[in-house]
């Protein structure tokens, strides 16, 4: 593990959208809460966020208004980057790295910005306004969790880049070895069409119709903003609709110890998008590792690749719901074992993924 830095002066982090205690954006805070030692944190989160961080060291400001963050972003970006102390953006995208050049009044320092891009969506007009901003702002630093995200920046001209893992939280680790009972299905984390709400309807259907009796918990909550996409809120109707009682729905937010309670003795349902996923990180990925809950998910997609690596899973080429049962018998055939993998493959990734990597290097 490495070593903490302590210096002197606050690091803002800023996270408009966390409005809630669930979801990759508390998780992604809290680990970097709990290795903050009594480095002052002073965290600028939604104006209705519904979050408590109990470190003395932290402080919550609740600043933002959804529909006009973007303009709050662009005043407060300008405010912090002329007083002392840091700025860290942890869930960063394009626009941020706009706003930020709006907002500076020329070439920003070393080490006073850095900007989190958990992925990047690109164009030929997003790497030519990069290629622009790093000859403008060479001294800002762009943190990843992967390759790809990070060597698109360093191709556009960013010296300051470099891959940092994504913290893992350590609240789904159990203490047990393995988890040997299987209690049920589970779908963890917010409804969403590219995270494969759709087809795990469908997957739900066709349990109900084969007279399956395996329990399903399921959480059915709105995205960060507590909406869902029409598509989505058409797919709840649905599923609220199928004669299955062995189904348990979650809409709303939970705590953190229920929603880590969610996981033991379960299979993980991951049927996410590989055209999103690629290369993306998935929270609820590493909560189920940690929680010692095998996975069963699409193929071509980061999730994958951790299921492949330590044989904690099963991958499915595609998502018809008789494939994606077929799996959940094989898993639920030797659960033990492939529980045993799920834990040991938290506990590696707990350490390749500690937030104290992230942690130094904002303090460095």
């Amino acid at each position: 593990m490495p070593e903490t830095i302590h210096i002197p002066g606050t690091i803002n982090i800023i996270e408009p959208t966390l409005m809630s205690e669930t979801g990759h954006c508390y998780s992604f805070l809290t680990s970097l809460c709990n290795v903050s030692k009594e480095m002052p944190l002073c965290l600028w989160v939604n104006r209705n966020a519904d979050v408590a961080f109990t470190r003395r060291n932290v402080q919550v400001k609740r600043y933002f208004y959804s529909k006009i963050r973007r303009f709050q972003c662009y005043g407060l970006y300008k405010k912090l980057l002329a007083a002392q102390g840091k700025l860290f953006i942890s869930t960063a995208g394009i626009t941020d790295l706009i706003l930020l050049n709006w907002a500076s009044r020329g070439k920003i320092s070393r080490g006073k910005v850095y900007l989190y891009f958990h992925w990047l969506n690109t164009s030929d007009k997003k790497l030519a306004y990069l290629r622009k901003f790093a000859l403008k702002q060479p001294n800002i630093m762009i943190l990843g969790p992967t390759p790809s995200v990070v060597n698109t920046f360093q191709e556009a001209g960013f010296e300051n880049a470099r891959i940092v893992p994504y913290p893992i939280s350590g609240q789904t680790q159990h203490n047990k070895v393995e988890h040997s009972d299987f209690t049920g299905l589970l779908y963890a984390g917010a409804a969403r069409q590219d995270k494969g709400i759709s087809e795990v309807v469908d997957l739900v259907e066709y349990m109900s119709k084969l007279g399956i009796q395996i329990p399903f918990r399921l959480q059915n909550s709105p995205d960060y903003r507590g909406k869902y996409d029409a598509i989505t809120k058409a797919e709840i109707q649905r599923l609220e609709k199928i004669p299955y009682p062995y189904l348990r729905l979650f809409p709303e937010t939970l705590k953190p110890d229920k929603y880590a309670n969610l996981f033991v003795g379960a299979i993980c349902i991951q049927l996410y998008s590989a055209g999103v996923f690629s290369d993306r990180i998935s929270g609820v990925t590493l909560d189920a590792l940690s929680a010692g809950s095998p996975i069963v998910t699409t193929a071509e997609t980061w999730i994958a690749r951790m299921v492949q690596r330590f044989n904690a899973g099963i991958i499915i080429d595609s998502t018809e719901p008789e494939k994606t049962l077929s799996a959940i018998q094989e898993i639920i055939a030797e659960y033990p074992r492939y529980s045993k993998n799920a834990y040991t493959a938290g506990l590696i990734l707990k350490q390749e993924n500690s937030a104290e990597f992230l942690f130094n290097t904002l303090v460095e």
